[in-house]
């Protein structure tokens, strides 16, 4: 018997995936959810941000309302922002995404190059990770930040994050990607128009 060709969404479908979502406006209602979990997270993940205050946190995100806005979007596509480190040079709290998989902006590919190259071929992935980064105003990981972050526990050890990729790699066509596995970190390449449901993209933004 014949087998039906498949109606479902993904790469084999030729239907759109849906586009990543990105929201930097939020209610007074939000903006106090928004402080209440980012204080909750802080207080139940000391071993991130040892000998830091969030009272001192706390009047910084006051005083630099966009900053919020940038972690609202972070929260809101599942990246559960969290305070990994202070600059005391530039007198700077460093928040990272820092949920145990890869955030919820998944689906895409690394630029736009690579995204609209996709397109060209009837595949429509859900966004890239450099112009998503771009509207929330954060900075997508590098490699060092990557592994700086995986010795404060253990992320994508079922998923992958795309990372900055050095200009003279991108040059030539690919990206680099990273994950954890078998208690190492690994960092490989793709061509930057390559796009997964297990991956998406770990970003940064300074207070």
């Amino acid at each position: 018997m014949e087998k039906k060709p498949s109606k479902g969404k993904g790469k084999g479908s030729g239907r759109p995936i849906p586009k990543v979502q990105i929201n930097l406006e939020m209610s007074e209602n939000q903006w106090e959810e928004l402080v209440k979990t980012l204080k909750h997270r802080f207080e139940e993940n000391i071993n991130r941000h040892l000998g830091l205050e969030w009272s001192n946190i706390q009047a910084k995100l006051e005083a630099n309302p966009e900053k919020m806005s940038s972690l609202y979007a972070m929260e809101t596509t599942g990246g559960e922002p969290d305070v990994i480190g202070y600059d005391k040079k530039a007198g700077e709290y460093i928040f990272c995404d820092c949920s145990k998989e890869s955030p919820n902006r998944r689906s895409i590919c690394y630029d736009r190059e690579g995204e609209k190259e996709r397109e060209k071929k009837g595949l429509y992935p859900g966004g890239n990770a450099i112009s998503l980064a771009a509207a929330m105003r954060i900075e997508i990981l590098t490699e060092e930040q990557y592994r700086e972050l995986q010795n404060l526990g253990e992320f994508d050890t079922k998923t992958s994050s795309w990372i900055k990729t050095p200009i003279e790699i991108r040059e030539l066509g690919g990206a680099i990607f990273a994950d954890r596995r078998f208690d190492h970190v690994f960092v490989y390449h793709n061509g930057a128009h390559s796009f997964y449901g297990a991956r998406g993209f770990r970003g940064s933004v300074r207070v």
